[in-house]
């Protein structure tokens, strides 16, 4: 498909993704070509446009001065062009098309796994792309069309809907109870053995801020262990190595029933590790397809399906 002036479409949507995967050998595995029909492309469409879009070395693809301008003022078009065919499929047929999600690897497997299931279940003609990562994705630049987070939200031009509390408690196993004894008072942390949380840890331990009864109290734990991961966490808290912070939300709901057997007992039950809001974000400068409203929206049920909280 070309426009007026000569340039090919498909080339322009093709150089955007490029841009957005970082070079070639990404663009090629996600459209599903060669990569020398990607390179051909893009070559094209410099060669259409009279100027160079991209800096190619053996190692690395960087995009030149011209080729930022141009994806940045491109890749809301294609991408509108994209949701606008997908809406009219949608509108025609039963919902069909890929959703691109990511999430933190524990809430990925908590929450998602079983929220994707009964969606596809219901709606077999849509796909998912799930990433699973502990970093911050830029969901415009590399093309997702939501994720579900628990870190503070600074990007002001995401769309955020609240899933629920990410407040965490204090847990250990029954049988580390019985052998070391249970905290009466905060200060009573320091004498145990402690599971550190790594987002919460530094090199000189595990500098608790609890909210209770009597407003915010402080505590220093001195972890053998520290993980990034909760599920890890909570394995290690099972298996009674000593006391660690878990999400309320692992003993509320559904998420309850899965863990009866692990026997584990909140610590100090008046206190909360305040963590914010799990969120649900997604881009605002979009049309959004049919398929990504019709999830959304089940997926905000069903969080509160599962005791994700309110």
């Amino acid at each position: 498909m070309s426009s007026a002036n000569g340039v090919d479409l498909n080339d322009v949507a093709t150089f955007v993704r490029v841009a957005q995967g970082g070079g070639f050998t990404a663009a090629a595995k996600g459209l599903g070509v060669p990569k020398s029909t990607v390179s051909r492309a893009v070559a094209r469409l410099e060669g259409a446009l009279g100027v160079r879009l991209v800096h190619r070395t053996t190692r690395a693809l960087a995009l030149t001065d011209a080729g930022r301008s141009y994806f940045e003022r491109v890749r809301g078009a294609v991408a509108g062009l994209a949701d606008a065919s997908a809406d009219v499929v949608d509108m025609g047929t039963e919902p069909r098309g890929t959703i691109r999600i990511t999430a933190p690897v524990d809430l990925g497997q908590l929450l998602l796994a079983d929220v994707i299931a009964r969606f596809v279940e219901k709606y077999p003609q849509v796909h998912f792309e799930v990433s699973l990562t502990g970093r911050v994705v830029d969901l415009v630049g590399e093309g997702f069309d939501m994720a579900v987070r628990a870190t503070p939200l600074h990007d002001s031009s995401l769309v955020v809907r609240k899933l629920g509390s990410a407040d965490l408690g204090l847990f250990a196993a029954r049988a580390y109870l019985r052998a070391h004894g249970t905290p009466a008072k905060v200060a009573d942390l320091a004498e145990h053995e402690f599971i550190g949380f790594r987002p919460m840890s530094s090199s000189n331990g595990v500098p608790l801020a609890l909210t209770g009864p009597e407003g915010a109290e402080h505590a220093e734990a001195h972890p053998s262990i520290v993980v990034d991961d909760l599920l890890f966490v909570h394995r290690l808290i099972a298996a009674g190595r000593g006391i660690g912070v878990l999400p309320l939300f692992f003993f509320t709901g559904v998420c309850a029933s899965k863990r009866e057997k692990d026997d584990l007992q909140r610590v100090l039950p008046q206190h909360v590790v305040r963590s914010g809001t799990l969120s649900l974000v997604a881009p605002s400068a979009r049309q959004e397809p049919r398929r990504v409203k019709l999830f959304r929206e089940f997926l905000l049920v069903e969080a509160k399906r599962l005791g994700f909280g309110s």
